[in-house]
């Protein structure tokens, strides 16, 4: 089999290929595709390992040959997955690889949010400790994680690391219950009382039509005032002008987004120039572990395997 990687620089280029090489032919990767370039990129391959890349029907319809689509995401929102299952082209994800990076992401940020870890080098920087009349200089003020609320929107694998790393930080765990569930399952919580008691609220909830701008006005009116909220889910999550305006008005106390609604976002994107001290914004990095984007590119390689084995392995069709 003969395959493309439309988006080879989404991940680092010291990455090792070599678990999905072994399953083809040849591979051809490109640095990026432009929509303008997707037909000239695609047309001899009979796989494409696409990250973000959008794969439309017109554009599917156009590639007779091609049997497989990798998504090297978890996420398919980038892929007509109808009109590939009715071409006959296979269309496989992954999920599970990035747990770890994420959660590490979460406690790095709120570590350095209770911790003032910046700050407080910065004081030294500046000569403040030096100048001190006792043996410290306190600066801003710690907070201990132990016995705040962490409430989780989102218990799949992601959810569920975050979990045990609060729970090792002697954290209150709430998981949430979806949104007007007329049911509560067991170790969740309504929605609205999570909402209502975290500390921290977190999401690694996806993007579908239920979820998208569920982080409005209306949730952080349910806030603690001296609550953060932490999106590594998506971008569309997210409304961002009542982000803007709970933020100004201290309505909650800190933000921070490793997503947003456009990526690569726009010089002029709202939240970009919201010149906001109390919001805190990252590129789309929480998954990018070095170990978390080679265990992804193995996972492609086993997706790809199990297809040619006529195999059904994280198959999204």
């Amino acid at each position: 089999m003969r395959a493309v990687f439309l988006d080879k620089q989404t991940f680092n280029d010291d990455i090792d290929l070599t678990s999905i090489k072994a399953q083809l032919s040849s591979l051809k990767c490109y640095q990026t595709t432009a929509a303008a370039e997707l037909l000239s990129h695609c047309k001899d391959a009979d796989v494409i390992i696409t990250n973000k890349v959008v794969l439309t029907k017109e554009a599917l319809a156009q590639l007779p040959q091609l049997k497989l689509i990798c998504i090297a995401a978890t996420g398919i929102n980038n892929i007509d997955i109808s009109a590939a299952k009715a071409l006959g082209i296979a269309v496989t994800n992954v999920s599970g690889y990035a747990k770890g990076s994420v959660a590490q992401y979460v406690f790095a940020q709120l570590l350095e949010y209770f911790n003032q870890t910046s700050h407080h080098n910065k004081n030294t920087e500046q000569g403040l400790w030096q100048k001190s009349s006792t043996f410290c200089h306190l600066g801003n003020t710690i907070t201990e994680l132990a016995d705040k609320t962490i409430g989780i929107i989102g218990y799949g694998n992601l959810g569920q690391s975050v979990a045990t790393i609060a729970k090792a930080f002697n954290m209150k765990v709430m998981v949430a219950e979806r949104p007007k569930a007329k049911t509560i399952r067991a170790e969740r919580f309504a929605f609205d009382d999570v909402i209502a008691q975290a500390d921290v609220l977190t999401f690694h909830c996806p993007q579908t039509p239920e979820t998208e701008g569920i982080i409005n006005q209306t949730l952080f009116a349910k806030m603690k005032s001296n609550a953060l909220l932490i999106n590594t889910a998506r971008g569309p999550l997210v409304n961002n002008l009542d982000l803007i305006n709970a933020l100004k008005n201290k309505t909650i106390a800190y933000a921070v987004l490793d997503v947003l609604d456009q990526e690569p976002p726009p010089a002029d994107h709202p939240l970009l120039n919201a010149n906001l001290s109390n919001l805190k914004i990252t590129a789309h990095i929480a998954w990018a572990s070095i170990e978390a984007q080679q265990r992804l590119i193995n996972i492609l390689g086993d997706n790809i395997q199990a297809f040619a084995q006529n195999q059904r392995m994280n198959r999204v069709d």
